[in-house]
């Protein structure tokens, strides 16, 4: 049985010959990027229950890929690196990684940390989180929705941008951040998409909700406490 997902990002082939097996023996279904644009796009896609990063990859720094995917994500992160330095491992750690493994590494070990960054990550069973606000209810893990105690439709994406703009409400997001989210890094330029959805929400909400979604021009959006 897959208990969760994990996305290898690593540039190097026998690194995902290593790990992809004894993932799958473990339960987890592995998921594979060689480089970092790649790995962005398929956090924002795949929704990946854990990420093992490698800092060195051809195209960009995995600590920019780290940076970059905490604008959109809290999944969990392992950073799998042979920079052996104590400046690496504190920078990665600021920017928000959960655990720093040195290569080479023992795999019982890594699997151990493993378990361990998805246990502190996993919401309790049964739990759907519930997201309030004014008369709006929103169910987090089942895309459903509720305004003033009757049953709003939302499609996916929809109640994804939702999401997002409830959980950093009195937050500025920028375009970039919720693009690269709904959409993946490839899209982060489409303020036209973003601006279809938020009309589509607007229009779905009502005065008083919509009244709190504010538009901070030529930057993102905010949603009022």
């Amino acid at each position: 049985m897959i208990t969760a997902r994990i996305l290898v990002v690593d540039d190097e082939p026998q690194i995902h010959r290593f790990l992809a097996p004894a993932l799958r023996a473990a339960g987890y279904e592995p998921l594979r990027a060689e480089r970092g644009e790649e790995a962005l796009r398929q956090a924002a896609a795949q929704a990946p229950d854990l990420v093992l990063l490698d800092l060195g990859l051809p195209d960009r720094d995995g600590q920019q890929v780290l940076a970059e995917l905490r604008t959109f994500s809290a999944v969990p992160v392992i950073v799998l690196s042979a920079r052996d330095r104590e400046a690496e491992k504190i920078t990665a750690l600021d920017a928000g990684a959960d655990d720093y493994v040195e290569k080479p590494f023992a795999l019982g070990e890594l699997l151990a940390r493993i378990r361990t960054a998805l246990r502190h990550h996993k919401p309790p069973a049964g739990q759907n989180e519930t997201l309030e606000i004014g008369g709006l209810r929103l169910l987090a893990d089942s895309f459903q929705a509720e305004l003033d105690n009757a049953p709003l439709t939302l499609t996916r994406r929809e109640h994804g941008l939702l999401l997002l703009l409830i959980r950093n409400r009195g937050r500025v997001l920028t375009h970039r951040q919720l693009l690269t989210a709904l959409w993946g890094p490839a899209h982060s330029e489409d303020v036209a998409y973003l601006r279809v959805y938020i009309g589509q929400l607007r229009r779905k909400l009502g005065p008083e909700i919509s009244a709190r979604l504010k538009t901070e021009p030529g930057i993102g959006y905010r949603l009022e406490e």
